[in-house]
């Protein structure tokens, strides 16, 4: 199984947004794929339409109380695509892992359990304990930048953070790509923007540029995937076209 860490530690940059469709996209092309819901807010779970607040058991219980996480997997609107779901349960284990034996590992532990072809973790808006599981039992990671002003404030510490993690615990880590997103063709910023961020990371930029798209942004509160919601907006067709690439960076290695 190929897991991707979908990460950046500042909030609204469209990180829970991405996990989701591009897993969406993904199962649609025909991949097995197990979407990770690691951040307390839950918003991926909710954003695939499972009601966070009548869970019996969720990502905390995989984690900590020994829970066969294979019993708390949900299926979702997308034939093909698993949520391992959360709930603000979770938020509580930033603390409970400080104390916990090889405590950077229990994601990587419990994400053996699972033969999907690919697994993409939400993580959390922050270079805590949780994200540092997350990119302990990553193969790659990929980074959503909004293209707004300060899209490149904290990046440098969070790339410090990768490469930490890389030297010390997972050194198969690589990043897979820096994806710009809320891209607003009618703005000189947003150009501005997706310019910097080339300068900074060259071809680790993907060419698919997720824009700013009202059907993208209102499907989380029917529960849909934009996949479902509104296959034929501008969002839909964006995310599809990020599933193509990334399998083509995956599968060419690069």
């Amino acid at each position: 199984m190929l897991t991707i860490a979908v990460l950046n530690q500042k909030g609204g940059v469209g990180k829970t947004t991405t996990a989701v469709n591009l897993g969406a996209y993904l199962a649609r092309g025909g991949k097995s794929v197990l979407l990770v819901d690691l951040d307390p807010q839950a918003n991926a779970t909710s954003g695939l339409g499972v009601d966070k607040q009548n869970l019996d058991s969720t990502m905390y219980d995989a984690l900590f109380q020994h829970q066969e996480a294979p019993n708390i997997i949900r299926d979702t609107l997308v034939s093909g695509l698993k949520l391992l779901p959360s709930n603000a349960n979770l938020a509580g284990a930033e603390v409970q892992l400080v104390d916990t034996l090889q405590r950077e590992l229990q994601l990587k532990l419990m994400l053996e359990q699972f033969n999907y072809d690919i697994s993409l973790v939400d993580c959390p808006p922050s270079l805590g304990l949780l994200t540092v599981n997350a990119l302990s039992a990553a193969d790659y990671v990929l980074i959503p930048v909004q293209t707004e002003y300060y899209a490149l404030e904290g990046l440098s510490q969070l790339l410090a953070v990768i490469q930490r993690v890389k030297d010390a615990l997972n050194p198969k880590l690589e990043i897979l790509g820096v994806l710009l997103t809320m891209f607003d063709s009618r703005t000189s910023l947003s150009d501005q923007v997706m310019d910097e961020v080339k300068k900074h990371f060259g071809d680790k930029v993907f060419e698919t540029i997720i824009p700013r798209n009202v059907r993208l942004a209102e499907a989380p509160s029917f529960g849909q995937p934009i996949s479902e919601h509104d296959k034929w907006s501008k969002g839909a067709k964006a995310y599809k076209q990020l599933s193509k690439e990334v399998l083509k960076r995956i599968e060419g290695g690069k």
